[in-house]
């Protein structure tokens, strides 16, 4: 593994951030965590903390989603494929993982409207097949999830150790430090707020950079410098296999196989991580098309900004004496590590340039591990603890295996993370092998949800017989082409294609076939809506008889439920079948849109430029970084600006609360909390769950299930309100 041999920050500035600022994050939550509880009335119960409450906004998830897709791979891999092919290295990973975020959209919009009560979407899987396809998907997912978690660790830590010289032990160990206070305290609550967070220190980073290579740096400091210098390597030091060995063409034998390879691994961390589907049903159901779509778009910014910037930045500069270990350059091992982003920055902005480059891995390594723990958790808690060990399970046992999942998984990752440093394993590495290894569940994964013909043998045999295929294609062509089989030659584009096209494309010859063998299932998706939630009562219970600073109960959940229930049950009620409307009406907007944006990606945009075998005049590449700013202006927009907009309303209740408590006016507080219960987080999760559970999709002729048939809505309120009033008294 690769060693720094030039360190630009101190040892303790590793220590200082992945401790210190982890603690920082961690207290952050904690208090926001007590805040929500006191002033909003969030009670940290099983639902809330695997879906907080099913209500996330539009543009919170758009930044949820940003933060989550934003790994360290995001970055430093993107940078590294930039250094190794030119301009085209950006684009095509940018391209190549952000048509499955908006294709994903069709995913989460049929798995609200399918399964509206479901924590994860192998539980639609066990709903659908059956227990024994059920724990084939399990371990596909949580083998893309230790994939992904791998990643993270590998990389962040490489980073950590490039630029501080901290142990990469150490750095495997404590990264997840942080994360997992937080998370264990607010559920994925918090991993939406800490991805606002994580999101608006990478986007500034970002811009730093790119304002500095592109219009302020001594030594490049504007787009037609920049290009000048790339230019200049096509006659020192020509690629091969680009279009007149130019770094500055989308023409490029590499980068079009890395294209391929991208789309497919990517494939499989979206469809198969619980952690989107995660974030799916935590979302308003409005809020899920618009949310996704415009989280796919504004992400599409950050590594193509990122990479351009940075990796063109290390062509042109590493030559010169700004380059950290001047006059060597890195070694291939330091390259597939993903060192050339941490290199560039500090080649652009010297120990500035260190400092951002290691927060900003810090921020992506550590807002999506705090996805992948939930994901892990709710597949720990939901699938394995709730279906086969304790059906009857009550909210309270859930959440205590979730926290119990949490804290295993992180430091049996760390362990894992470590033993691939001391066996020679890079981020690079996994990330181009994951294809490979989850590929083939991709597609039965989605046609669970979106094809009723998918029967249990195509569900249930593809993934295993799709992953041999791959995995032995991968390696004979290892064998045949390089004469032997190792973690080089495994790492040679040719082998890794092969491997991964066969693990995306060879379910389109199985589960037909599959299918016509032993015939269509012709699925009910109405069983879908049986999944249920957890019995949360008592977890109310215990939140009824908590005392706030004064001494005074706070006011009991169902006594807020009864004094709002009729307003806010209509509402929801009506909200509920609008919803359940509108998710089918914006599955075909959302095809559409997912259909127009990915030939846009994949065909229109790269392919005649590829054809063409153009290279960049200085004119073109200078409008090619104008759209780059623009495009992560508009990305700040979404996901900066947005959520503050939409969640004014939160915020100011929250800060008028505080400002009441520091002031020695709590009675106001109480006075206004009693007054507007219908505004309060844990009346309105709470409404929703009787009427999810009540009407659960099962609308009769404009009726709903009640104590005595089918009764209508008015009637079904009323008979809530009255077993209500028989349990206050």
């Amino acid at each position: 593994m690769p060693t720094a041999t030039y360190v630009p920050l101190p040892q303790g500035a590793g220590y200082a951030v992945v401790v210190g600022l982890g603690a920082v994050f961690a207290a952050i939550m904690v208090a926001t965590t007590f805040c929500l509880k006191r002033y909003n009335k969030e009670i940290m119960t099983s639902e809330n903390f695997s879906t907080a409450g099913r209500s996330v906004n539009t543009f919170l998830m758009s930044a949820a989603v940003v933060s989550s897709w934003t790994w360290a791979a995001t970055l430093l891999t993107s940078t590294v494929q930039t250094y190794n092919n030119g301009v085209c290295g950006a684009y095509y990973y940018a391209a190549g993982a952000t048509v499955q975020i908006i294709l994903f959209s069709c995913l989460a919009i049929k798995g609200k409207e399918r399964a509206p009560a479901a924590h994860t979407y192998l539980e639609i899987v066990k709903s659908r097949y059956g227990k024994v396809t059920h724990c084939v998907f399990i371990f596909w997912g949580l083998a893309c999830n230790i994939l992904v978690t791998a990643m993270l660790l590998s990389g962040g830590s490489a980073v950590v150790n490039d630029l501080t010289g901290m142990n990469i032990v150490a750095a495997c160990l404590l990264l997840p430090l942080g994360v997992v206070v937080y998370t264990l305290f607010g559920g994925i609550k918090a991993t939406f707020l800490t991805d606002y967070a994580h999101t608006v220190v990478i986007i500034v980073i970002l811009m730093v950079f790119g304002f500095t290579a592109f219009a302020t740096s001594s030594s490049l400091g504007s787009p037609g410098a920049v290009w000048d210098a790339v230019s200049e390597l096509a006659k020192t030091n020509p690629r091969d296999g680009n279009a007149d060995g130019s770094y500055l063409t989308m023409h490029s034998r590499s980068g079009g196989i890395f294209f391929v390879i991208n789309i497919v691994g990517n494939f499989g961390t979206v469809f198969l991580d619980n952690g989107y589907f995660n974030k799916a049903f935590a979302a308003n159901p409005a809020s899920t098309m618009p949310g996704y779509v415009l989280g796919g778009l504004a992400w599409f910014a950050i590594p193509m900004f990122c990479a351009t910037t940075l990796g063109l930045s290390a062509l042109a500069l590493e030559s010169t004496p700004s380059w950290p270990t001047y006059p060597n350059k890195m070694t291939s091992a330091e390259v597939s590590a993903g060192l050339v982003l941490p290199n560039a920055a500090t080649a652009l902005l010297g120990t500035g340039g260190a400092v951002c480059s290691l927060l900003l891995i810090f921020m992506a390594v550590t807002s999506a591990m705090s996805a992948e723990l939930i994901a892990v958790s709710t597949i720990s808690s939901y699938d394995i603890y709730r279906t086969y060990i304790n059906p009857k399970a009550n909210g309270k046992q859930v959440i205590f295996v979730s926290h119990v999942s949490v804290i295993i998984f992180a430091y049996v990752m760390a362990g894992f993370a470590i033993g691939l440093y001391y066996a020679g394993i890079s981020m690079g590495y996994l990330y181009e092998l994951m294809g490979i290894i989850i590929g083939g569940a991709v597609l039965p994964a989605a046609l669970t949800l979106l094809s009723r013909k998918q029967n249990f043998w195509a569900a249930t045999l593809t993934p295993p017989i799709s992953t041999a295929l791959a995995i032995m294609s991968w390696l004979v062509c290892t064998k045949k082409k390089f004469g032997e089989i190792t973690i080089e030659t495994t790492f040679e584009d040719d082998a890794m294609l092969t491997g991964n096209i066969v693990a995306l494309l060879s379910p389109l010859v199985l589960i037909p076939l599959l299918t016509l063998i032993f015939k269509p299932q012709n699925f009910d998706w109405e069983v879908m809506k049986d999944i249920e939630r957890v019995d949360e009562e008592d977890e109310l219970k215990e939140a009824e008889h908590l005392k706030d600073t004064e001494k005074d109960h706070v006011h009991p959940v169902k006594s807020q439920v009864s004094v709002a229930a009729t307003e806010i049950a209509v509402t929801q009620k009506g909200q509920f079948e609008k919803d359940q409307k509108n998710l089918h009406q914006s599955f075909k907007i959302a095809a559409t849109i997912c259909i127009v944006l990915a030939l846009c990606f994949i065909i229109l945009w790269p392919m005649p430029m590829y054809g063409s075998s153009y290279v960049f005049s200085k004119r073109f590449f200078t409008g090619w970084i104008v759209v780059l700013f623009i495009w992560i202006f508009f990305s700040s927009f979404v996901v900066v600006i947005g959520p503050l907009v939409q969640g004014r309303d939160a915020m100011f209740y929250t800060f008028r609360g505080i400002y009441w408590d520091m002031t020695g006016q709590s009675w106001k507080l109480r006075e206004w909390q009693n007054a507007n219960p219908e505004k309060l987080h844990a009346v309105q999760s709470q409404v929703s769950a009787q009427l999810s559970k009540s009407f659960n999709g099962h609308v009769v002729d404009g009726k709903i299930p009640g104590n005595d048939g089918y009764i209508t809505p008015a009637r079904h309120i009323d008979e809530e309100l009255e077993d209500i009033k028989k349990d206050e008294q």
